[in-house]
């Protein structure tokens, strides 16, 4: 079991031993943003962490956790002093135990030496940075604004602080973008020696600033097979180079692999706090509302945050467990599957598992079911058609 307290009667599906803290400020709305972020806000960050400690203290005593995963938004747009708080009541209420993962998303141009020493000093053992491309055209269609220098600069840092892992995010299918365009920010990336990447195809969000400008008709996105191209050139070049491909979008080092995300991949429990923060526990899903003010107002007031609640019934959730399950290398073993879920994992896809596996979208080796190189690319599709 992943992240199991010794002792622990509770399974660790059902008790949270991670935690996401949601971090919205950001300097400006990337194009392709759906997330729940607050742009021009930074005079209330400080009544933001009040709210946020307030929320959390809500748990009543520390709760011992394996991760932290701070994301947004932007997290390193808050200061040194700020970050320091930050840590602070998350060691307060969130304690780490055993081999603890804490990890940061951070933006280039945001990043400085001054906080990251702040975060290494409290663990940090993880570093995800946004870098997205190398490339001026791209980072411009995609509304980023650092420089390159200011990657270098952030990974040096953080090498000289001995933070153990780095991470680069790349976006690949930007509009107009070529295949040959897509191999040079791999081997820009690779060129930095990180520990672990994450390649995401570009996806135009319903409401977003490039879904809008799509629909004027100011820019064309890929066709399917030049983007299942991009995919595959990720695929080819990471896995040469010696990077374990373990989850659809993820490739690790050898012992890089990111833990809290297989938190979620495994449908395990999680806390969630702050804007827009999801959680899962018990079988519930809540999702606090994405309204800054509202957060910060109901958080010091001491009303609910929760802005959508669901209790899924078993089956629902087996479904659910077994759509994250295949977005790993491994898939879903079936004996675990049962275990975990009560179900046989062919009562949940029934014979059209069995279309998909004919078809060299599914692949099953009678004791775990997982998708095919082609199928991970269609896994979206493929999933609407399994259930």
């Amino acid at each position: 079991m992943l992240f199991n307290l010794a002792n622990n009667p509770i399974p660790n599906w059902r008790q949270p031993e991670a935690a996401y803290i949601h971090i919205p400020f950001c300097a400006q709305h990337c194009g392709y943003c759906d997330f729940a972020i607050a742009i021009g806000k930074d005079a209330i960050r400080d009544n933001y962490l009040d709210a946020l400690e307030k929320e959390i203290s809500k748990l009543g005593r520390p709760h011992p956790v394996q991760s932290w995963f701070v994301g947004g938004g932007t997290p390193t747009e808050l200061n040194a002093t700020q970050l320091e708080r930050l840590c602070k009541m998350l060691k307060q209420w969130l304690p780490l135990f055993g081999e603890a993962e804490f990890s940061i998303e951070a933006n280039p141009d945001s990043t400085t030496e001054d906080k990251l020493a702040v975060l290494a000093n409290y663990g940090l053992r993880r570093l995800s940075l946004g870098v997205q491309s190398f490339q001026e055209p791209v980072l411009q269609l995609l509304d980023r604004k650092h420089k390159n220098p200011q990657v270098e600069r952030v990974i040096e840092d953080a090498r000289k602080l001995k933070i153990p892992s780095i991470s680069i995010d790349l976006i690949f299918g930007s509009a107009g973008q070529s295949l040959e365009s897509w191999k040079y920010d791999l081997a820009r990336g690779l060129a930095l020696n990180p520990d672990h990447f994450s390649t995401y195809g570009l996806t135009y969000e319903k409401g977003t600033p490039l879904w809008k400008r799509m629909n004027r008709g100011e820019i064309i996105p890929l066709e399917d097979t030049e983007e299942l191209a991009h995919y595959e050139a990720a695929i080819d070049t990471l896995e040469a180079q010696g990077m374990d491909h373990y989850e659809i979008s993820s490739f690790a080092k050898k012992g890089k692999r990111c833990w809290h995300n297989q938190v979620y991949w495994e449908n395990s429990a999680y806390y969630g706090f702050g804007m827009g923060a999801a959680r899962y526990v018990a079988g519930k899903r809540e999702v606090n509302t994405r309204d800054l003010d509202s957060y910060i107002q109901k958080s010091l007031s001491g009303q609910e945050t929760i802005f959508q609640s669901e209790q899924l019934e078993p089956r629902e959730e087996a479904v659910e467990t077994l759509g994250l399950n295949l977005r790993r290398m491994q898939g879903a073993n079936r004996e675990r599957f049962f275990m975990r879920t009560g179900f046989h994992l062919d009562e949940i896809t029934g014979i059209k598992k069995d279309y998909l596996v004919q078809h060299g979208l599914l692949k099953d080796d009678g004791e775990s079911l997982s998708f095919t190189r082609r199928g991970r690319h269609l896994a979206d599709w493929v999933l609407t058609k399994l259930f």
